[in-house]
């Protein structure tokens, strides 16, 4: 089976896949927000440089497309039909490099949380899973001042 792009369109197509500000980190950032979250974005001195970072918390989240990442849901577990071969080793060596990035964090003292585009389907489950999270992992304790007292 031929591939339906020559080198020029493929590397041209390839060249569009971005990996910072796509649409489901872009959402992450929105629901962390709201939930009253402060973070970092790609620090590069961290394995894997990881989309949203919390240092307080030690805290560091991925967001992961189901194709590249090898999810096992539906868009996930698809495999192209045109150069099925390169596919499944790419991904396959998504997943390792993955796996090797989580053991690295974990070892260094990091909690990573993988949120994957399959989530945003659910935003309120979503959220609801990214609160008790931050719950969990609350960081410094800084003085609240309500708004009554600021007025």
């Amino acid at each position: 089976m031929s591939d339906v792009y020559d080198k020029a369109k493929r590397s041209a197509v390839m060249a569009r896949v971005r990996s910072r500000d796509t649409g489901p980190e872009l959402r992450l950032r929105r629901l962390l927000t709201r939930l009253g979250a402060r973070y970092r974005l790609h620090r590069k001195d961290l394995p894997g440089s990881p989309d949203l970072v919390m240092p307080g918390r030690r805290l560091v989240f991925f967001v992961h497309g189901c194709f590249w990442h090898g999810h096992d849901c539906a868009r996930g577990a698809r495999t192209p039909k045109a150069n099925r071969d390169y596919w499944q080793a790419k991904i396959a060596r998504n997943v390792a490099r993955d796996a090797r990035v989580l053991a690295a964090l974990s070892d260094a003292g990091w909690r990573a949380e993988i949120v994957w585009e399959c989530d945003f389907r659910d935003e309120a489950a979503l959220s609801a899973r990214l609160q008790a999270l931050l719950e969990a992992t609350s960081g410094p304790t800084r003085p609240s001042v309500s708004r009554a007292a600021m007025t």
